[in-house]
């Protein structure tokens, strides 16, 4: 066969190495021994010997993610082989989290990670019950982070000196260090006059970075289990 569809550009190669790398900005290619998780449905192609088994995330999650709609539904991938995972075709980047780091992370963006990586959900504090993002993912130990996005995300730096006040629909993500609290920068007689669609927002404080896609949230397709 000849033809552009066949050339490098778009030809895979063998994994040099064992995890995670990106293929293309479409895609995560992971090259597995052992095992690593993804989120569920997320593989669009594999070879070797390799066995996907769906992963609960106990009574705790399963009751938060019941509750209030955000959760992680979670496969375990063991064996050895290379897998491909996309979503959407939404743009795929990867996170390298080291002893000490806390990443807290929409549950939507997470593609897939090292099972070296502690994951449980939690509160985003001072969010309170209107927060968009009430339950987040929240990431540490030492390994590698696949996250999806629409489009290319923004990281903005967050000092004492200049706070980031973040559409709860658009929030990715942050790092450890920050303060969390629901800002209104909307005023009750404009709300009542009809808003400016802007009422709420996370604002973040501290020092570090907050990630921050390029579009607000599009309703959520329901899944099926």
């Amino acid at each position: 066969m000849k033809g552009d569809l066949f050339s490098s550009e778009y030809m895979v190669q063998p994994a040099t190495a064992a995890g995670m790398s990106v293929e293309n900005a479409k895609s995560i290619k992971y090259a597995v021994n052992g095992e690593m998780l993804a989120r569920q449905g997320a593989m669009i192609a594999y070879r070797g010997n390799l066995q996907f088994e769906r992963k609960g995330q106990g009574v705790g999650g399963m009751l938060k993610r019941a509750v209030t709609g955000e959760g992680l539904p979670l496969m375990a991938v063991r064996g050895q082989g290379e897998a491909w995972f996309a979503h959407e075709a939404q743009n795929c980047f990867i996170v390298d989290i080291d002893p000490g780091d806390v990443f807290t992370v929409n549950g939507r963006n997470v593609l897939c990670f090292d099972a070296s990586l502690k994951y449980e959900i939690k509160t985003v504090k001072g969010a309170g019950i209107t927060g968009g993002g009430l339950f987040n993912s929240v990431f540490t130990g030492q390994g590698r982070l696949g996250l999806v996005c629409e489009g290319n995300p923004l990281v903005i730096p967050v000092s004492p000196q200049w706070p980031v006040y973040v559409d709860t629909d658009a929030i990715v993500g942050w790092t450890a260090n920050l303060q969390t609290t629901l800002h209104r920068s909307q005023s009750i007689g404009s709300m009542i006059r009809g808003g400016s669609g802007e009422a709420v927002q996370l604002m973040l404080q501290g020092e570090g970075y907050v990630v921050v896609r390029p579009s607000e949230a599009t309703p959520q397709k329901v899944q099926q289990h």
